[in-house]
């Protein structure tokens, strides 16, 4: 799929209109928020924060080795 974006004036700001199918695909509605993540080929556009996937993936990791201690503390 391959489209081409204009960027256009929206008030005092400059942005890009997304066509429906690129929301639809992005499965996000007004409102949402979205991503610019820097890759190697370029920047990717995702509804995927990678920074939160990062901070759940050690929070996952802090409570398998420590699950002892926090089931104490749930008690």
């Amino acid at each position: 799929m391959t489209n081409t974006l204009k960027i256009t004036t929206i008030g005092n700001s400059t942005g890009v209109i997304l066509p429906k199918e690129i929301l639809e695909k992005l499965r996000v509605k007004k409102g949402d928020s979205i991503f610019a993540v820097e890759t190697s080929n370029g920047i990717e556009l995702t509804a995927y924060n990678p920074e939160f996937a990062k901070q759940m993936e050690i929070a996952e990791q802090v409570m398998r080795e420590d699950r002892d201690a926090l089931r104490k503390l749930a008690e």
